[in-house]
């Protein structure tokens, strides 16, 4: 029998003064938390996810706090006994930031694995939110993956977005023969409203306050490299 973890993480940044400080800093499991650099880490205590596993982290923003969140390393997501899920909770109060980037996730062969995000954010509240995916370790086809993310501002539905790669693709519609996919999604007040698009990338304004960047790629380099095209194409604008 292989084992699993229900493990629940948290972070909570409020503001003083102008200074953002962490006033909780709760790490379990695997799910172990670092501050370092300017940002909290997530340092993996154990391999996975693996099948079996259950893991939340919940992130509070304060109102006028900051709160930059990376990983150490990449993820790879291992099959085991059942789904795997990773579900983040977060709140940004008024005038909040959340910077929530990550190292790649990897969607390795037999895994089942359901990526999930909970976001609401106050009305002049920033977000950004980036998520990269790499389809199966190397030489080897993906396993399923489900990846969902739900935004409000003040309670209104901004987006929700889901991709579902089931075992060698969902077929040639959804993905083609990309081996890796992302997104990143810029909330707040004053970002350029302008779409555009480039092989492998679009940039796609929303009906409330964001924008949402899409990319697919042949491998992990080249996504961050159109990822990182469609945020200096919204960042850059007036």
């Amino acid at each position: 029998m292989t084992r699993s973890y229900t493990a629940r993480a948290a972070v909570t940044a409020t503001c003083a003064d102008g200074v953002t400080r962490l006033t909780r800093l709760r790490s379990d499991g695997p799910l172990a938390l670092r501050e370092a650099a300017g940002a909290v880490h997530l340092v993996g205590a154990a391999a996975g996810p693996l099948g079996g596993d259950d893991l939340e982290l919940e992130l509070r923003v304060g109102p006028g706090a900051r709160l930059a969140v990376r990983s150490a390393a990449t993820a790879v997501a291992l099959p085991g006994d059942g789904a795997s899920r990773m579900t983040v909770r977060a709140e940004v109060g008024a005038g909040g930031r959340l910077d929530f980037a990550p190292e790649p996730t990897v969607a390795a062969r037999g895994c089942d694995h359901r990526a999930a995000a909970e976001i609401a954010l106050a009305g002049d509240a920033t977000l950004r939110w980036r998520e990269e995916l790499v389809l199966g370790r190397h030489r080897e086809p993906p396993g399923r993956h489900t990846g969902r993310f739900d935004v409000t501002v003040d309670g209104v539905a901004l987006l929700r977005h889901e991709l579902r790669i089931a075992d060698r693709y969902a077929g040639p519609a959804v993905l083609g023969d990309a081996g890796a996919a992302g997104s990143v999604l810029l909330a707040g007040p004053g970002l350029g409203r302008e779409p555009y698009a480039a092989a492998g990338l679009a940039v796609l304004p929303l009906a409330g306050p964001g924008v949402l960047i899409t990319a697919v790629a042949a491998d992990s380099a080249g996504l961050r490299r159109l990822l990182d095209e469609g945020e200096d194409f919204v960042t850059g604008m007036p």
